[in-house]
């Protein structure tokens, strides 16, 4: 091919073969060099405490008030960013399935093992859940405090009030979503899946729970707080963080982080280059090489 420069074409192989190997370098990330970070944490400290009681599985609200409630739960823990959470679950005893923390991941892994069997003492104590919650917070940060109560507010085992009136002496607000209708439904009982009845008492009559939306209004005006009726459309969850989030935030972490210092920048841009430069070169011959023609015959 006699227009065609084969220096240049070794010229261009070698320029895209060295931009490639800078391009993998450059993608490779190469770190050195220290810097040191400090990040700072500020938020709220809350505690969800969810009603596992058996009432919780009327089906009121879709698929039903214990499956609604954590939903609503997962997409808070999705949302929460600096905020520290912990979850007390209740029945007729209270029980602390998640210290507080900020490890969001670990709060849904055990939110998904939350059942109405998981307490085998039923009932609905919301002064035993209140008191474990306020037990579980650190009162030597200065951070703002909240729990959420959860339940359908069907109150049978302890006084809740008392139990708030203490909240409230520690500094803790106390606010309830109520799960459930006025009307009430009755609880269905399952075996391997499929609906078989619904549970009955002593004198076989069918049971039916209903929210019980004065008591737990009682108890969110005692502590301080808002009271929400849960909905299929709105669990209520969101409503309560809005007027949490308005609390006041206090910084209650502060940690030093020593990082690499990421070295890819110079490496890109030679490789950069040598495209641009190869890009350039033609590999068609000078003027002066097409003057010699060895493939012309000669008469």
């Amino acid at each position: 091919m006699p227009n065609v420069s084969f220096k240049a074409s070794v010229y261009k192989f070698v320029l895209f073969s060295l931009a490639f190997v800078f391009l993998v370098i450059g993608i490779a990330n190469l770190q050195y060099g220290t810097k040191l970070e400090e990040v700072k944490k500020e938020g709220v400290d809350l505690v969800i405490a969810l009603d596992v009681s058996n009432s919780m599985l009327a089906e009121d609200l879709a698929p039903n008030r214990i499956e609604r409630a954590k939903r609503a739960i997962y997409q808070l823990l999705e949302k929460l960013q600096n905020d520290r959470v912990g979850i007390v679950i209740f029945a007729g005893e209270a029980y602390v399935q998640l210290p507080i923390t900020t490890d969001y991941s670990s709060g849904k892994l055990f939110l998904e093992t939350i059942g109405t069997d998981i307490i085998p003492t039923q009932g609905t104590a919301i002064g035993a859940a209140v008191g474990l919650a306020l037990e579980s917070f650190n009162y030597e940060t200065p951070t703002s405090k909240a729990i959420i109560v959860i339940t359908d507010g069907e109150n049978h085992e302890d006084n809740a009030l008392d139990a708030v009136q203490e909240a409230v002496d520690r500094g803790v607000s106390v606010h309830t979503i109520g799960m459930g209708s006025e009307q009430g439904a009755p609880l269905p009982i399952y075996q391997h899946g499929k609906q078989v009845g619904f549970r009955t008492d002593n004198s076989n009559n069918t049971i039916i729970s209903k929210l019980d939306e004065t008591m737990l209004k009682k108890i969110a005006a005692a502590g301080n707080g808002s009271y929400v009726r849960a909905t299929n459309a709105n669990a209520g969850l969101s409503i309560i963080m809005q007027e949490i989030s308005s609390m006041k935030k206090t910084e209650f972490d502060s940690k030093v982080y020593k990082n690499y210092e990421s070295r890819f920048q110079p490496f890109l841009l030679i490789a950069l280059i040598l495209l641009i430069i190869e890009f350039l070169i033609s590999t068609r011959r000078t003027g002066k090489l097409d003057k010699i023609n060895l493939f012309e015959v000669k008469k």
